[in-house]
C-alpha cells in the first residue's frame, strides 16, 4: 500500500469542516465555512502505482451558511448537508448528455439552531440529524417530512450514528451522555409497522470500584463541535469518541474513545486510550481484512466473552 497527502484547498481560505466519499464512485464531496460544497474526482493511483490526485469536478452552491456535515446516501443517488441556522438539504444526482450533475430535492425545515451532524439509514429512506437546539430528528426523505423527534438530551446534540442492521440509533451530547435508541415498531391501522424509536440505555457514568462514579464523556468545555460516533459496518459495534477516562477519582483524565459491543451497549466494551488531546471523530474503514494466525486465535477466544461478538475479521478504526 502506497500512500501520499493530497491537498484540497479551493475553499476560499475558509476550514473545511466535513468531507464524504461516494459509497460507489472515487468521487469525494467537501464543505466548510465558505457555505459552498466543492466535489473532487479522486484517483487512486492504484493501476499506475502513483500518488492519489484529486481533480475538481463543481461546486453546489445554496446553502447561506457554513456547511458542518456531508454525507452520501448507501445508494449513491443523494447527498445530504446540514449547515449552521437548521440548513439542511437534499441533493440528487442526475445524468445527462454532458455528464452528471447534482441538483436540490428536498429543502427539510425543522431544526431552529445548526445540524451538527447527519446518518443515512441503511435503505436510504431516512435520514437522522442532530442540531444545536438539543434534538435529533429522523426524516422520511421521500415525503421531506419528520418521522420522529427525539428530544431526550439536555444540551447540543453533536454526533449521531444510525445501527446498519436498522435496530439502533446512537446519539452523543455534550450533556456527558450517549443515548442509544431501539426501534420498536407501531402497528398501523392497515397492518403496516411504523418505525418507532424509544430509548434504550442512557450511558453516562463509568460502573467503577469507587464511592463516586466518574463520567465517561467530556463536558461541553471540549473547544469542539463535533463528537463523531459510527457502528462499524456489520452492526458488531459502536465506536463512540470524546471519551474521558479517570482510574480513581484522583487520577489524571486520560483522553480515550470506547468501542461498545452490540450485545451490551449498556457499557464500554473496549477503551482505546493514547490520544494526547480529546477524540472528536471516529470512523471505521468500509473493508474487512481477514485476520490470520495468532490475530484469528485471540479473535475467538475474546468471541467467547459475552460483551464481544464473534467474527474472524477485523475492521480499522481511525481516531
Amino acid at each position: 500500500m502506497k500512500g501520499g497527502t493530497v491537498q484540497i484547498n479551493w475553499h476560499d481560505t475558509k476550514p473545511v469542516l466535513t468531507l464524504d466519499f461516494h459509497p460507489i464512485s472515487g468521487l469525494l464531496a467537501t464543505g466548510g465555512a465558505d457555505y459552498d460544497i466543492k466535489l473532487w474526482l479522486i484517483n487512486s493511483g492504484q493501476e499506475q502505482k502513483k500518488i492519489a490526485t484529486a481533480t475538481y469536478q463543481n461546486s453546489l452552491s445554496y446553502h447561506g451558511s457554513a456547511i458542518n456535515v456531508l454525507r452520501f446516501s448507501p445508494s449513491g443517488e443523494l447527498l445530504a448537508s446540514g449547515a449552521d441556522g437548521g440548513e439542511l438539504i437534499i441533493w440528487k444526482l442526475h445524468s445527462t448528455e454532458t455528464g452528471q450533475t447534482w441538483k436540490v430535492l428536498k429543502n427539510l425545515l425543522f431544526h431552529r439552531k445548526d445540524v451538527l451532524d447527519l446518518e443515512w439509514s441503511a435503505d436510504s429512506a431516512y435520514l437522522i440529524s442532530g442540531s444545536v437546539d438539543n434534538s435529533c430528528i429522523i426524516w422520511d426523505v421521500n415525503k421531506g417530512s419528520v418521522h420522529q423527534l427525539l428530544d431526550g438530551h439536555f444540551h447540543y446534540v453533536q454526533g449521531v450514528a444510525w445501527d446498519p442492521l436498522a435496530k439502533y440509533i446512537a446519539s452523543i451530547s455534550s450533556d456527558r451522555t450517549c443515548r442509544i435508541y431501539v426501534n420498536k415498531p407501531q402497528t398501523k391501522t392497515k397492518g403496516a409497522e411504523k418505525m418507532n424509536y424509544v430509548s434504550q440505555h442512557v450511558i453516562m457514568k463509568a460502573e467503577q470500584q469507587m464511592s463516586t462514579k466518574t463520567h465517561l464523556f467530556h463536558d461541553e468545555t471540549l473547544p469542539s463541535f463535533f463528537r463523531r460516533l459510527a457502528w462499524s459496518p456489520d452492526g458488531s459495534f459502536l465506536l463512540v469518541p470524546a471519551g474521558s477516562y479517570k482510574m480513581a477519582a484522583t487520577s489524571e483524565t486520560v483522553n480515550t474513545a470506547y468501542a461498545f459491543s452490540r450485545m451490551d451497549l449498556s457499557r464500554p466494551a473496549v477503551m482505546l486510550p493514547g490520544a494526547s488531546k480529546p477524540v472528536v471523530a471516529v470512523r471505521f474503514c468500509p473493508v474487512p481484512f481477514n485476520l490470520r494466525g495468532l490475530a484469528l486465535r485471540w479473535a475467538l477466544q475474546a468471541s467467547l466473552s459475552p460483551d464481544f461478538c464473534s467474527c474472524n475479521f477485523k475492521f480499522i478504526i481511525y481516531l
